[in-house]
């Protein structure tokens, strides 16, 4: 057997492996989607994801109202009335904040991002009953514009985001901002015009998890969105689930669906650019 020979059963094998193991990874995503088209029967007695008797009474169902005066639509808008803000606010934030750490000399600064770090141990649950009181003093619990859930944002709080973007900074040369400032910018223009371009993949990376866990957040809208009208997509497709009547199970699947699909498409769009920034923020420093 040539080498030749070798390296082409080595390559088939190698890919034959991914392609199996990236199957069973989407499996149960492919199944959801042949889950909609089932009835109740089906969906408990078969794991195949094609189905015998198709039927879209899940879709029908799922775009009917199941909290009063609100539908799947109307929740996904208020999902996103949540999730651009949150995104936004969180790049700035952590960005202004990992680029101080990073490249500003102050007293303190390493007890500083020491405290910073260690708020990734605590879990939120412990925080939970404390930002409740407060916010509720500052009288934003229940707000049109969900201010509870929006304003932490503008204040680093995601402290895993501002340690990646930190990590980042670490592999830019300071030379780049040396020539900016003999160019005549200051620190904020040197940010805007040097660092940020260079932090492309990074913020890209960091607002593709903010957007998908914000997307996916339940415990923050339960908390802090008291009028049914106003909850998002992930309480909705709760609410839709009665426990005394039973329900068709092809209707949350298809509302679960529908929900999901726009975190889809933004993370196939830029894919390449969160691949390129998890890359590049694991092996700086």
């Amino acid at each position: 057997m040539t080498r030749e020979t070798r390296r082409k059963i080595s390559t088939f094998f190698r890919y034959f492996v991914l392609i199996a193991v990236g199957f069973i990874m989407v499996y149960p995503l492919i199944w959801m989607i042949g889950a909609t088209f089932k009835d109740n029967n089906e969906i408990f007695s078969s794991i195949g994801f094609i189905p015998k008797n198709p039927t879209l009474s899940g879709y029908q169902n799922a775009l009917k109202s199941y909290g009063g005066d609100i539908n799947l639509f109307k929740a996904m808008i208020n999902t996103y009335t949540i999730v651009i803000p949150k995104v936004v606010f969180t790049i700035i934030s952590a960005t202004l904040t990992a680029y101080g750490f990073a490249r500003f000399d102050f007293k303190g600064r390493g007890v500083l991002f020491a405290v910073l770090m260690s708020t990734l141990f605590l879990p939120q649950v412990v925080l939970n009953v404390p930002q409740y009181i407060l916010f509720n003093k500052f009288g934003w619990i229940g707000h049109p514009w969900y201010l509870a859930l929006i304003v932490p944002t503008l204040f680093a709080t995601e402290t895993r985001f501002v340690f990646m973007l930190n990590q980042f900074l670490r592999g830019i040369p300071r030379e780049l901002e040396e020539a900016a400032k003999i160019d005549g910018c200051n620190s904020l223009k040197t940010l805007w015009y040097v660092i940020v371009p260079m932090l492309k993949p990074s913020i890209i990376s960091v607002a593709l998890f903010q957007f998908m866990w914000s997307s996916n957040d339940f415990m923050g809208p339960l908390l802090y969105v008291n009028r049914p009208a106003r909850y998002p997509a992930s309480i909705f497709v709760k609410m839709s689930m009665d426990a005394d009547s039973g329900f068709d199970w092809n209707r949350v699947l298809a509302s679960s669906l529908i929900s999901i699909v726009p975190s889809l498409i933004v993370f196939f769009l830029a894919q390449d650019s969160f691949i390129d920034g998890i890359a590049a923020g694991g092996v700086k420093g």
